[in-house]
């Protein structure tokens, strides 16, 4: 805001010096000249900035033009296609559906189709009826004993702090309308998701919204708060894909009085959860917990959500699975392109697995210990479009979740602020004045809107695949351009036939 109200005053005081000059030229031109002569003065023997020493007066250019580079750049200088991290034709796609705008686009594709890794579907000649209603996903293993029929898109997690109480507002009323889930993120159920959506209730390494004061979870607040009956699903954030290793990140700008009371921690102050849990330290500490945890929620289902770093410490946790029976009813798989309000640099863009590795694996994984059958996979990390959701569905997930895309549908326009406080539309700023520009009343509908349209265009191109049941969609239905070569992704990634490695053990 800081930055804003300096732009301001500089704003009306060349507005005045103009207007001053207009009327009264010989008085204005002077009050130029001073004020001219002053400012160089003042940066002539200021040490802060070296620009300023060198270059008085005109070195503020310099700091006008940073100011407002990022939207220099994304509105003139970008193309449509190689924008980041999300280019400006996903955000068009949509900007357009949540405005119930045109679905079409002239001309044909804009993509190099003949470019590395470009990727398309497999479609029939023999295309199958379109559906009217899009097929829902049965979330819950043997051992759970309240089932959640899911949609096969979603909203991510995303916290309360993170975004403003409108955003979470107009995410769940969206989600109820669209019957569809709204995941918490990990700082706890606010009074602004209980509009009547459905609930994921994340919990995280920090325990927000469930710990002693000691910082440790509590069963006890946590058996109150899964007993919220919108609340469906239980999922243990282990990591993130943006921030893996880490822990979430809430810095002090954000951190209200009315959050901290919310998470159970000191307000004002920079929030970072634990890197790990301290429910638990090993493959069997995480099912015992997942056991626990179902326990306290009556039967809902419970799983964990990761972004995979070591390959072994997946591989244990299915051993562990097979050894114990104890196994979770879902796992979200998230990749290193995974979307955050605030996180370290080095994490976002060196550590963890990218998404399309990551689902693999635990997709190949789980059927190769023969344990997929009883485990639905979740997986968000870019999924935006029908045929992101095609693709992710043919590799192995059963359920699609997006964060930024929900984001866009309420109106973010990527000024990459989210971790400032001045988030220009509302989204991801608890700034009252800033937070006013989203209108939950409108903002809900285009939600709503996103989904039911991109769900819509699923089940267009479902249909032109020749697919009649979700369980038809596999690997080879997709396919990738490598150098001069076609490959299908079954060919990339050979299925692992379901009890394959517990075959070989046994050999």
């Amino acid at each position: 805001m800081r930055e804003a109200i300096q732009f301001t005053f500089i704003a009306l005081g060349i507005i005045a010096i103009i207007t001053c000059t207009a009327i009264w030229p010989v008085y204005g031109f002077s009050i130029l000249g001073i004020t001219i002569f002053a400012i160089g003065i003042y940066d002539l023997f200021q040490k802060k900035h070296a620009i300023l020493r060198n270059f008085p007066v005109l070195g503020h250019m310099r700091f006008l033009l940073e100011m407002i580079g990022p939207e220099l750049h994304q509105y003139f200088v970008e193309s449509d296609t190689d924008g980041k991290p999300i280019d400006r034709n996903h955000r068009t796609y949509i900007y357009e559906r949540a405005k119930l705008e045109k679905e079409t686009h002239p001309f044909g594709t804009e993509l190099n189709v003949e470019a590395e890794n470009a990727k398309w579907m497999k479609h029939s000649i023999y295309p199958s009826p379109l559906k009217e209603e899009a097929p829902r996903v049965l979330i819950g293993g043997p051992d759970c004993k309240q089932p959640y029929s899911a949609s096969i898109f979603n909203i991510s997690a995303m916290s309360f702090g993170a975004l403003s109480k409108n955003a979470v507002m107009a995410l769940n009323l969206g989600a109820k309308a669209g019957n569809f889930f709204h995941d918490t993120g990990e700082g706890g159920i606010s009074d602004y998701h209980l509009k009547g959506g459905d609930l994921v209730y994340e919990v995280g390494t920090g325990y927000f919204g469930c710990r002693n004061e000691d910082g440790h979870f509590s069963p006890e607040i946590f058996k109150e708060k899964a007993a919220y009956p919108t609340v469906k699903m239980i999922e243990i954030k282990i990591s993130q894909g943006a921030k893996p290793g880490h822990g979430g990140v809430l810095p002090a700008v954000k951190n209200d009085e009315e959050i901290a009371k919310i998470r159970g921690i000191k307000p004002h102050t920079d929030v970072i959860s634990p890197p790990g849990h301290s429910a638990f330290s090993d493959a069997e500490g995480l099912l015992r917990f997942v056991k626990q945890m179902r326990e306290l929620s009556n039967g809902k289902p419970i799983g964990f959500k990761l972004c995979i770093g070591s390959k072994q410490e997946f591989i244990d946790i299915c051993e562990k699975m097979v050894e114990t029976g104890i196994k979770p009813d879902f796992i979200t798989v998230d990749g290193s392109e995974g979307g955050t309000g605030a996180a370290p640099i080095d994490f976002s863009n060196y550590v963890g697995m990218p998404w399309e590795k990551a689902l693999v694996f635990v997709v190949d994984t789980l059927n190769g210990y023969g344990l997929k059958k009883d485990i639905k996979i979740v997986t968000a990390t870019k999924i935006f479009t029908a045929f992101d959701i095609f693709k992710a569905l043919s590799i192995g997930a059963d359920v699609c979740n997006s964060a930024r895309g929900m984001m866009i549908a309420l109106g973010c326009i990527q000024a990459l602020r989210c971790d400032t406080n001045k988030c220009p539309t509302g989204v991801t700023t608890n700034n009252p004045t800033l937070m006013r520009g989203l209108v939950v009343e409108e903002k809900w509908q285009r939600v709503r809107n996103y989904h039911a349209r991109t769900v819509k265009e699923f089940l267009e191109l479902f249909a032109a695949a020749g697919c009649n049941n979700l369980s038809d969609l596999n690997r080879s239905y997709i396919f990738k351009q490598i150098a001069t070569d076609i490959k299908c992704y079954d060919e990339i990634y050979p299925i692992i036939s379901e009890g394959q490695f517990l075959e070989n053990a046994n050999l």
